[in-house]
């Protein structure tokens, strides 16, 4: 393990732990608020609360993990002969990365076939995307790291391009009051996952040692909080707002004089 202060392992382990908080308490959120919303939009916020569910379980076993490498002797941070254990993110992103493209297709209540050919298309790259990604995160050369990391970002770009290109008419045919939520909801997924390749990347062009650990850690729980939490906070607003009446509805319910 690199050598790391206090300050950075404290950061580390504020980030965890308020991961952890937040996405269990995301989780009942979601899941709490099905009744909230039309029995067809329902399925996706379940998805929503297991993907925050996944995420929290992992967060709890990166959090003790983190605290089980290292103790403090005599006011210095030393490392134990545990080591850390880093695979619990892939495993969650193996499990979560695909499921919230799921939820996003189906809080957009396609017809069935289409729902289920994009579902399983862009889950298919997504776990794609993921399983190339961890062998350059383990790789002992950097030229390792820059070929596994290379190569997962194809996938990454297939699902960019689905997203604005292939959904982009079915974006169109959302109700008016929920169209700018959906279209928000595709750049956060992009915004938020961009994140991840930004972290993966600057380990191997800038940050080193402790530094490189404090970035990839850090960098890697806010992309998780934003395109968990935050993204399963969106497909709520959506499910919700198309759960409402739409303007002719209530015109039509309005009795004639």
């Amino acid at each position: 393990m690199d050598q790391l202060s206090i300050g950075q392992y404290d950061l580390i382990y504020n980030a965890f732990s308020f991961a952890f908080a937040t996405m269990a308490a995301a989780t009942l959120f979601f899941w709490l608020g099905r009744s909230q919303v039309a029995p067809q939009y329902r399925t996706a916020l379940t998805i929503t609360g297991l993907v925050t569910f996944i995420a929290a379980y992992h967060y709890f076993r990166i959090f003790e993990s983190w605290g089980d490498a290292y103790t403090i002797v005599d006011g210095v941070l030393q490392a134990t002969d545990k080591p850390f254990n880093d695979a619990y993110r892939y495993v969650d992103w193996l499990l979560t990365v695909p499921l919230l493209l799921v939820e996003l297709i189906l809080v957009m209540n396609l017809t069935r076939s289409e729902t289920v050919s994009r579902a399983t298309r862009l889950g298919v790259l997504a776990a794609l995307m993921v399983a190339l990604g961890y062998p350059g995160e383990v790789a002992e050369t950097s030229s390792q790291a820059w070929i596994w990391g290379s190569l997962s970002m194809i996938p990454f770009l297939w699902i960019v391009y689905e997203l604005f290109v292939g959904l982009g008419k079915a974006v169109e045919t959302q109700p008016a009051q929920a169209r700018g939520l959906v279209n928000m909801a595709r750049w956060v997924t992009i915004g938020a996952w961009a994140f991840y390749p930004v972290v993966y990347f600057a380990a191997l062009i800038g940050a080193e040692g402790a530094m490189a650990e404090t970035v990839i850690q850090v960098g890697y729980t806010i992309a998780d909080i934003i395109a968990k939490a935050a993204f399963g906070v969106l497909i709520f607003m959506i499910a919700l707002r198309k759960s409402e009446p739409s303007d002719k509805d209530k015109t039509s319910a309005v009795p004639a004089e």
